[in-house]
């Protein structure tokens, strides 16, 4: 989103795809403009892999890791 921009005003509609990581299925998610193709990935954790996987297939540029709280496979 713009500097000043209000939700809805922006270039692209805000998606998410859930990437279930590590042996406990925790959710990490990717959020990203539909538009722009930039986005941000919450709450990594193992599977690296995995979400770089669901990454590339989705085409965005991620621009920022936002960690939100700790788990046993990542702290926030």
């Amino acid at each position: 989103m713009e500097p000043g921009a209000t939700p809805g005003s922006g270039p692209g509609r805000l998606s998410v795809q859930i990437v279930p990581v590590t042996p406990f299925q925790q959710n990490c998610a990717v959020l990203f403009d539909d538009v722009s193709k930039r986005g941000v990935v919450v709450d990594p954790g193992g599977d690296v892999e995995k979400i770089v996987a669901a990454v590339r297939q989705l085409g965005v540029t991620i621009e920022a890791i936002w960690l939100t709280h700790g788990h046993l496979d990542h702290a926030g």
